[in-house]
């Protein structure tokens, strides 16, 4: 079992990637968690899930005393991570190249070079196929290492200095770097021509300026510029460039409560993202990618449509709808956080929020981007249909509760919003709909919303039928523009969620039990939607400390997991998409209200 001394923390990690899958570097060098070939494959390195044995790539000097550092290259996915001694400073440059073709297979390029002085450098790799579960061996093969194991893809590491394997399954290099002298290793699949020797600057090259030309097209010249980008970049790195669908972060299993239970796979599109990632691209100004998006959404709602089925709330980047859950008990986790999970059951749950995020991204593509068709607007009236027959319905609500559904509000909200963007989709297009019908079960949802989700006595807003208790998603009431942001009940509401949910900044999504042992950490999305609520309530100079205080809450690359815990570390699923959406959006809008750039798009 692994010893939480032997893995590196959550925030001391940062992502590489080609948009088919992604690698999580710690700041000693250490590959630490990698899937191959694409996002959802099983995992060939798991050390943050248990220890090297588990599957590592580590490269690094030997300079036991020196300070370490890693930035990104600027505007750029190219990780750098430094190590600066009294004698020496080493660097070593991660990166992946992007392919000219979508299916071309994934490589990991690491440059190590002596910037100033000399050092000893030590590589280990060890891969371990199929989440560590196959017996992997290291084959030295000519000048390179290739590892195999049965039923499995062979992957091949090539390098300009001699490997050695180990009969354990390593693949070993350890040699002299002077000053000015650089040394590169290239892992991929053993049959890619490009895995050899002699190709990482070229892959530099051509991978730094791919990151600048994409960032270039940016629209947002606010004064969070550098962490916005950063937060682009990121997204960008868990989208899917063949099929255009967004992962909500790029890890499984990792806790959202130390020592915990709660270690869930995110390496899934989740239907709930669709109008905060419609938002937030095309709000900086990436059209492209806000359509590539609700194409991939589209063809999910079509699917559904043709075959009858209730659309999922979340999907495979590919489209699969079967996402079965199971444990991996050979593997310690994070911290000793058990057990680690790979698919995810919540695929099999009724959230009937998921219609509104959807037709909010639908009325937003429509109004900033490309404009629904013909066959895009009857599936969009079939699913209009279906949420005026089922929106009274229990379901287990966005935070996807695994005991008793509910009644609660964030689905009636989100019921509403639904109904609210397709009315105003086909009145702005002159789109054929039963207008009378969708007018009166809007007003049924705002009425039911408002007569029995107000909490007389507390004066506030309640999580669900019959509760006292406030939620977390009660921060999107304004967003979504049901209330108002000065409304009187919304104002006590929020003053109610300050006072049970909110501490230093950091926002919990419930205090409520939710089915499962343990309590999680505070949720980072939902803190940066509590600055944009203080924004919009005009306390924005409250906003505005609030927003700077969760932006050093990032680790140092400028990246957010899932949680924090309550010293403000990282828990949960990192990158997490949906945690630097939130970002965006709550620094567009305080920009804004600080008297930052003016854009005609005003959401």
């Amino acid at each position: 079992m692994a010893e939480p001394s032997s893995q590196h923390p959550i925030q001391a990690h940062g992502i590489i990637g080609d948009m088919r899958s992604a690698a999580l570097i710690a700041d000693t060098g250490s590959v630490d968690f990698f899937c191959w070939p694409d996002f959802d494959s099983p995992s060939i390195f798991t050390a943050l899930l248990d220890t090297p044995e588990a599957g590592v790539f580590e490269l690094a000097p030997v300079l036991p005393d020196a300070r370490r550092q890693q930035i990104y290259l600027p505007d750029s996915n190219i990780l750098q991570t430094r190590w600066i001694d009294t004698e020496s400073v080493i660097e070593v440059t991660d990166l992946m190249p992007i392919g000219d073709s979508v299916d071309d297979l994934p490589r990991l390029v690491r440059r190590v070079r002596a910037v100033n002085g000399s050092a000893q450098v030590r590589m280990r790799c060890r891969v371990r196929h199929d989440y560590s579960r196959a017996d992997t061996c290291a084959v030295l093969d000519g000048g390179s290492v290739r590892f195999e194991a049965h039923g499995q893809p062979s992957l091949r590491l090539a390098a300009c200095r001699p490997l050695h394997a180990s009969d354990d399954g390593w693949a070993l290099a350890e040699f002299e770097l002077n000053e000015g002298e650089c040394a590169e290793f290239i892992l991929g699949a053993d049959d890619d021509p490009l895995v050899k020797a002699g190709q990482g600057l070229r892959c530099f090259e051509h991978t730094l300026k791919y990151w600048r030309d994409w960032l270039a097209q940016s629209s947002y010249r606010g004064r969070w510029r550098e962490m916005v980008h950063r937060s682009a970049l990121a997204m960008k790195l868990l989208t899917s460039r063949k099929h255009g669908g967004i992962i909500a972060a790029a890890t499984f299993g990792l806790p959202e409560e130390a020592g915990g239970g709660r270690n869930w796979d995110y390496r899934y599109t989740w239907i709930r993202d669709a109008s905060f990632t419609v938002y937030a691209f095309m709000r900086l100004g990436f059209s492209d990618e806000a359509n590539a998006y609700v194409r991939w959404v589209r063809e999910r709602v079509s699917d559904c449509c043709q075959e009858r089925v209730d659309l999922r709330l979340m999907y495979a980047l590919d489209g699969r709808q079967q996402l079965p859950e199971s444990e991996l008990p050979h593997l310690a986790g994070h911290g000793g956080a058990t057990p680690v999970r790979i698919g995810n059951d919540a695929y099999t749950q009724t959230q009937l929020d998921i219609y509104g995020e959807l037709l909010d991204a639908v009325y937003l593509a429509n109004k900033y981007g490309e404009a629904i068709s013909h066959e895009g607007w009857r599936n969009v009236q079939t699913l209009v249909d279906k949420v005026c027959e089922r929106w009274h319905e229990k379901d287990v609500g966005i935070w996807e509760m695994r005991d008793n559904k509910q009644h609660f509000l964030h689905s009636r909200l989100m019921c509403w919003v639904a109904l609210d963007r397709a009315l105003r989709l086909a009145n702005k297009r002159s789109l054929p709909a039963p207008f009378a019908r969708w007018d009166q079960v809007r007003q049924a949802i705002h009425d039911d919303i408002w007569d029995n989700f107000w909490d007389a006595e507390g004066e506030h807003f309640v999580q669900h039928l019959g509760s006292r208790e406030v939620d977390g998603a009660l921060l999107l009431m304004p967003l979504v523009r049901f209330v108002g942001a000065s409304d009187p009940r919304w104002l006590s509401t929020l003053a109610v969620i300050e006072r049970e949910l909110v501490r230093d900044g950091m926002v919990y999504r419930y205090r409520s039990g939710d089915g499962l042992q343990g309590q999680e950490g505070a949720f980072t999305a939902c803190s940066f939607w509590y600055v944009e609520c203080l924004a919009r309530a005009g306390r924005v100079d409250q906003a505005h400390l609030e927003f700077e205080q969760l932006l050093r809450y990032a680790n140092p690359l400028g990246l957010y997991a899932e949680e924090f815990d309550r010293q403000g570390c990282h828990l949960g699923n990192t990158p997490q998409a949906l945690s630097h959406l939130a970002l965006i959006s709550a620094a567009s809008f305080l920009d804004r209200k600080l008297g930052g750039q003016r854009t005609h798009w005003q959401p």
